[in-house]
């Protein structure tokens, strides 16, 4: 794991998107609490997550360990809360299914029927 962490630490920052997408077991959760001790007031990261700090007991598994990696997070951070509409929830309101490009590397795609679709229902 150090040999792993030295490599990262030539990164100015690491992105961590959805921390609490899925469930991981407590080990993969020590690992993460080791990263993030390892890059404390050394290097960037950056998290992002559905869940407040109040709830993240579920991604850390315990309140020891979830203090002391929200301490860590929060000590010398901005933190950026966005408080807004999930636009995938719109888009499904709206009648806009999304459509998983046959390529995995790239993003979902809406048909061009789709588009047209929601061009009409906005208009």
């Amino acid at each position: 794991m150090a040999q792993e962490f030295k490599r990262l630490a030539r990164y100015e920052a690491l992105i961590i998107d959805d921390i609490s997408y899925v469930q991981q077991d407590r080990e993969e959760m020590e690992v993460l609490f080791a990263l993030l001790a390892d890059r404390y007031e050394r290097r960037s990261l950056m998290i992002t997550s559905n869940l407040p700090f109040s709830k993240w007991e579920t991604i850390f598994k315990d309140p020891m360990t979830t203090a002391a990696a929200i301490d860590r997070l929060i000590h010398h951070s901005t933190i950026v809360e966005l408080n807004l509409p999930s636009y995938r929830l719109q888009a499904a309101k709206r009648g806009v299914a999304r459509e998983v490009s046959p390529d995995s590397t790239q993003a979902p795609v809406a048909s061009l029927e789709q588009k047209k679709h929601a061009k009409e229902v906005n208009r």
